[in-house]
């Protein structure tokens, strides 16, 4: 399977609370905190939701 990186480009300060579980789900707190994940189903719908807040990189 792939694997993505996964990278918070912008503050999650004033987001809906869905927004920010989900980010918080990906493993990601601050800006420019990253994490790598299996591209699965769930991940991809994860990032969909939160597209605009980060930057995602294959591996």
């Amino acid at each position: 399977m792939k694997k993505v990186k996964v990278t918070l480009v912008k503050s999650r300060i004033g987001r809906p609370e869905r927004q920010k579980r989900t980010l918080e789900a990906l493993g990601l707190g601050r800006i420019s905190s990253s994490n790598e994940h299996t591209l699965t189903p769930q991940i991809e719908g994860m990032i969909a939701k939160v597209a605009h807040l980060v930057k995602v990189e294959e591996i």
